[in-house]
């Protein structure tokens, strides 16, 4: 039994054009396998099928450089598009030169972890009610309508660890593990990379992350690339909005109310954006923070000086576990978010509407979008806050009758936090409850259109 090959060239070699290669890697750039890209990229295969969270994004080493060489014909992924990140897959998507299918992330992941584990298709509340149900089989169990997912083998994988032996147990570190596992057992041949090869026994059975007979070959990390700095939705804290000649709330100030919001010991789920910046104001809280990517019960990090790559929440920031937090991969933490165990999940907006429709992942006319976990942790029945400004960057309102943009879920959105008020959805309509100090009735109606009610007592943000 020979599995540990000399290079990531030779590890990939014999890869065939159409080959459906998934790649692992989460965020803009943590914990991909860099180098069996570039070995990929150098080998030159042709008309491939990219399976991916995303592929990345900015530098000369992360899974677009495949875009870049025109070896992708076809792509699945939960982003093929960031807000204020052009990238070279958007250009070939909107051109027609590249098909897409844009999956959910948890959906994702489940659907390679069902072709592991030989299951064909299975039901999922996910995707109902929204553009991605078109075409799909719908079966109501209960009082809920499910989707029919399919399974989804690949050809290869490429995933990155911690440490392997020659046997090909990986073990992973900090929670870098999310999608590795997942994609390494839909593939026929499954390729992971690591800072260390170890001698048989190394590594204890119980550290084992992915049992070696899920793993075809392994290598050496060859090259090292600088981690990104994440921290989307982080940038410009402090300036506030206006309306009407006078200042809204900032943006830390809008994530702060949203934290006194929880109670103390709430599980809580932080989507990317705005909503990341609440974790900033959990410190010295009992809120337990749940991130995607397989974390829960972290702080973020603020000195960079303590920073451990190895480490970091679904928006890219880095983090610190706190005494009784636990590590695990994207299969376990999306059933901790399916199964309704959050107490609270807070999640950017472009539009929500008047019956508590959620549209967070690409705007009208858009090709392609960034679906990420939202529509998993939306369709959870777990109470969902939105945090948003109330009108977008050209004054467009964000509250809205009807959404306009493609729904991420129909009807889920209990709460929404904006720079100007907090509105509550009561009995099927949205009251407002709280106003930001100076701001009228009246103004809040006339850049509102949807359909809201106001208390009796409204107090003051």
């Amino acid at each position: 039994m020979r599995k540990i090959f000399d290079s990531p060239a030779a590890a990939l070699a014999d890869i065939v054009n159409g080959s459906s290669v998934a790649i692992a890697g989460f965020g803009v750039g943590h914990s991909y396998p860099n180098s069996l890209v570039v070995a990929l990229r150098d080998q030159g295969a042709r008309e491939l099928c990219i399976v991916a969270n995303s592929l990345g994004a900015g530098g000369d080493f992360r899974p677009q450089i495949l875009v870049q060489n025109d070896q992708v014909k076809r792509l699945v992924l939960s982003f093929s598009s960031r807000p204020g990140l052009p990238s070279p897959e958007e250009e070939k998507i909107a051109a027609g030169e590249i098909e897409l299918e844009l999956v959910p992330q948890g959906i994702l992941v489940e659907r390679l972890r069902a072709a592991g584990a030989g299951l064909p298709a299975f039901y999922s509340p996910v995707t109902v009610g929204t553009p991605l149900q078109a075409g799909k089989e719908v079966r109501r169990f209960g009082d809920r309508n499910f989707v029919l997912e399919h399974s989804l083998p690949v050809d290869v994988a490429l995933i990155r660890g911690h440490r392997a032996d020659p046997f090909g147990n990986v073990e992973f570190r900090g929670s870098s593990a999310h999608f590795h596992a997942s994609f390494a057992k839909a593939a026929k041949l499954t390729v992971v990379e690591v800072e260390e090869i170890v001698e048989a026994g190394a590594i204890p059975p119980e550290r084992v992350g992915l049992p070696g007979i899920f793993v075809s070959r392994v290598v050496r990390t060859t090259t090292t690339h600088p981690a990104p700095k994440g921290q989307m939705g982080r940038r410009a804290t402090d300036s506030n909005r206006e309306y009407f000649g006078k200042p809204a709330l900032s943006r830390s100030a809008m994530a702060q109310r949203v934290a006194t919001m929880l109670p103390n010991d709430a599980y809580v789920n932080l989507g990317s954006g705005l909503p990341t910046l609440v974790a900033g104001h959990a410190l010295g809280k009992t809120i337990i923070l749940h991130a995607e990517n397989g974390a829960l019960g972290y702080d973020l990090i603020r000195d960079s000086t303590e920073v451990d790559v190895d480490f970091f929440d679904a928006a890219g920031n880095f983090i610190r576990m706190r005494p009784g937090g636990a590590v695990f991969d994207s299969v376990v933490s999306f059933e901790v978010a399916r199964s309704g165990r959050l107490s609270a999940v807070v999640l950017g907006a472009y539009q929500v509407s008047a019956r508590g429709d959620l549209a967070n992942w690409a705007l009208p006319g858009q090709v392609g979008g960034g679906i990420g976990g939202a529509m998993d942790l939306a369709a959870s029945g777990s109470r969902v806050i939105v945090l948003m400004e109330h009108c977008d960057s050209k004054g467009q309102p964000k509250l809205v009758e009807t959404c306009s943009c493609p729904l991420t879920a129909p009807a889920c959105v209990d709460v929404v936090v904006t720079d100007l008020a907090i509105l509550e959805r009561i009995e099927g309509r949205f009251v407002v409850t709280a106003l930001v100090e100076g701001f009228t009735i009246d103004e809040i109606k006339s850049i509102t259109p949807m359909t809201i009610s106001f208390a009796d007592q409204i107090r003051l943000m």
